[in-house]
């Protein structure tokens, strides 16, 4: 995970089988990935619930508003408020 910004406009977000693409114009992974019909449970988008918590198992992801409030473990990412810095590899429970 990384706090510096980076390129994301073009990165893939893999889940699974599914491979998505992110476009800037999605704003953060979670946008990304409803685009794509990829379900992900949610309900603040900002950071503070963590009921998007995903596992990150590949790749870096920056958090352009700052660090999550929500308790957020190692390996584990908040999609609603990140964006990928490359391509990424996601598990979601």
């Amino acid at each position: 995970m990384s706090n510096s910004v980076g390129k994301a406009h073009g990165c893939t977000i893999s889940v699974g089988d599914i491979s998505v693409t992110y476009l800037e114009s999605h704003g953060s992974i979670l946008n990304c990935l409803e685009s794509a019909d990829v379900e992900v449970h949610f309900h603040c988008r900002d950071g503070f619930c963590g009921a998007c918590r995903v596992t990150l198992d590949e790749g870096q992801v920056n958090y352009p508003q700052g660090e999550p409030l929500a308790f957020v473990g190692d390996g584990e990412v908040l999609a609603c408020c990140c964006q990928p810095t490359s391509n990424i590899r996601l598990t979601i429970d």
